[in-house]
């Protein structure tokens, strides 16, 4: 099938490499010259395992071309708008500009019988919003809602293996139409039985923000244990384990530590509180203020225990921070806990230094006055404190006996729960956690 993919940030540039690995015919748009001119050689703009190799796979097969003239997409028979929503500055809403721009973007270049399906988190009742003006600029044309489910660092796998598929559509006719167009792009998955859920617009827009919310509240959940725990001498990675067996429950997202951040959880959540308040609904998500208050409290509570470890003053201190993106296997350094806190520490009067494997461009865009590297080697010679915030595997593997040659003090705070401390105190290091005794 003819694709056009309206936008090549992540989703984006994802989406359209695995769409061409589906065997479809894809173009992909984007208003950054730059951005298209790497993408259009296999190059990927950001670090995502496995991306690289579908670019260059989709390119050199024909299947995937990109370009920044809206025009090109003519002939395209579905449309995905995977443009960004990112918070609105100084609010909580999302702003949605991007996505009204590619959509009267499209419209001139829109043919009877395209589907236009959007794949950006937006606020509930968008969708319905964007229906009306494909209705009447548009006419023949129908619009679908098909919300992204993406993990960074596997993004590729969960586009090619998704573990379920959301089709919003309207009634009728062109909503039969739109979903068996959909059936046709995700043949493939449907195949492996994917579970797929054919909806309402209103529904598939709230699923993606629902599903956030959700994590978020679980992740949050137990950072709230880990405060108890912290004031009781409990341990909180063994009680997360212990209430991780009731398959009600589950173990994954129970990992108690500095927190969430990135482009996603924090900014979906917020313009949900948002987005319930105009509905008038304000409090039936009023408990997202306290998740993200929780969320917000881990990374105070990681610099305040850096100043307990540092015997009540970090003043000159030299810190190396293990990891700046939010998350390991990733670039992204949005609202990234990790660097935060480091930028915290650096006010405070510390000398601090941010290495990462992935991150360190990124992060020294958002923070130039760090003192970054991709080095831990480096990062960590002459540490008087190591604080490991982001859990990348090279981290979590490093030796407490090498570690401990290269710097100037043994104190190692353990701001994801990912290191034994029993192996890092038998090889004399003072080990803290959050949440730990």
């Amino acid at each position: 099938m003819r694709i056009s993919v309206i936008g090549c940030g992540y989703l984006g540039a994802v989406h359209a490499a695995c769409m061409a690995k589906l065997g479809h015919d894809v173009i992909g748009v984007d208003v950054d010259a730059a951005k298209i001119d790497a993408l259009s050689v296999g190059r990927a703009p950001f670090y995502e395992p496995g991306l690289p190799e579908l670019l260059k796979e989709g390119v050199a097969s024909g299947r995937l071309r990109f370009t920044t003239d809206l025009a090109d997409v003519a002939g395209a028979e579905v449309h995905f708008v995977c443009v960004g929503t990112p918070q609105r500055q100084g609010e909580y809403a999302a702003d949605m500009r991007y996505v009204d721009a590619a959509v009267e973007g499209l419209l001139p270049h829109l043919s009877v019988g395209d589907v236009v399906v959007g794949k950006s988190t937006v606020p509930v009742g968008t969708a319905a919003r964007i229906a009306d003006r494909l209705a009447t600029e548009a006419p023949g044309t129908t619009l679908a809602w098909n919300p992204e489910f993406l993990r960074e660092g596997f993004a590729v796998k969960d586009t090619l293996h998704p573990d379920r598929l959301v089709y919003g559509v309207p009634q009728g006719d062109q909503g039969e139409h739109a979903r068996t167009q959909l059936d046709v792009i995700y043949a493939d998955p449907l195949a492996q039985h994917t579970p797929r859920i054919v909806t309402d617009y209103a529904t598939a827009e709230l699923v993606k923000v629902a599903a956030n919310s959700f994590l978020a509240t679980k992740i949050s959940f137990i950072n709230a244990m880990a405060e108890l725990c912290e004031e009781t001498g409990a341990d909180v990675t063994q009680l997360a384990d212990a209430i991780g067996h009731d398959d009600r429950i589950g173990r994954k997202f129970l990992n108690a530590g500095l927190g969430f951040g990135g482009g996603c959880l924090p900014k979906d959540i917020r313009a949900f509180m948002a987005r319930a308040g105009e509905l008038g609904a304000d409090q039936a998500v009023a408990f997202l203020k306290e998740i993200d208050a929780i969320n917000e409290r881990r990374r105070v509570r990681m610099v305040d225990l850096t100043r307990q470890v540092a015997d009540g003053s970090i003043t000159g201190k030299r810190i190396a921070v293990l990891g700046a993106a939010f998350k390991p296997n990733s670039d992204d350094v949005r609202d990234s806990p990790a660097l935060d806190v480091a930028a915290q520490l650096a006010r405070q009067g510390a000398d601090v230094v941010v290495t990462d494997p992935e991150a360190v461009e990124n992060a020294r865009r958002v923070h130039p006055e760090l003192n970054v590297t991709t080095s831990w080697e480096e990062a960590v010679e002459g540490a008087e404190i190591v604080l490991l915030l982001t859990e990348w595997q090279v981290y979590r593997e490093l030796d407490p006996e090498e570690l401990g040659a290269r710097v100037a003090g043994k104190r190692i705070l353990d701001g994801r729960n990912v290191l034994d401390p029993v192996q890092w105190r038998a090889a004399g290091w003072v080990y803290r956690a959050l949440g730990r005794p």
